[in-house]
């Protein structure tokens, strides 16, 4: 399930040929999906689980490296600097939170990934753990 990652090359492409398949049509297929990323071959009957990692992977680190960043700015760093850390994010010219819009669409596997995240507090969990080592070290280098 090619998505944004395709637009620099890093897209995950996974393909199953069917019976009436040849290899040749394969190897298409292979050099098509290949022109933005990796292609691997599995079988059609891991495909739901492939959809739910690498389908929709990309939107759950952009929603981590949003909550990174938003971390960083819980813990004093300007908005700026705090994305800066996520350079293959910036080079996508994009937000990190319209990254994982554009790859969760509605009703979807990504939106439904997501929200179970949301429910265990996900993005509070690393903006937590950014803040209390931002914490730690101020800790550390006054003692």
């Amino acid at each position: 399930m090619p998505n944004t990652p395709a637009a620099v090359g890093l897209a995950t492409s996974v393909i199953s040929l069917g019976a009436m398949a040849t290899k040749n049509d394969g190897e298409i297929i292979g050099k098509l999906f290949g022109a933005i990323g990796k292609v691997w071959t599995a079988d059609e009957k891991l495909f739901d689980a492939i959809t739910g990692l690498s389908g929709s992977e990309p939107a759950y680190m952009y929603l981590a490296i949003e909550a990174l960043a938003d971390g960083g700015v819980a813990a004093g760093l300007p908005r700026e600097l705090a994305l800066g850390f996520r350079n293959r994010v910036a080079d996508m010219g994009k937000h990190p939170g319209q990254l994982k819009d554009d790859v969760a669409s509605p009703g979807g596997t990504s939106i439904a990934g997501i929200h179970e995240l949301e429910k265990a507090s996900f993005r509070g969990i690393l903006m937590n753990a950014v803040v209390a080592a931002s914490k730690r070290s101020r800790e550390l280098s006054q003692s």
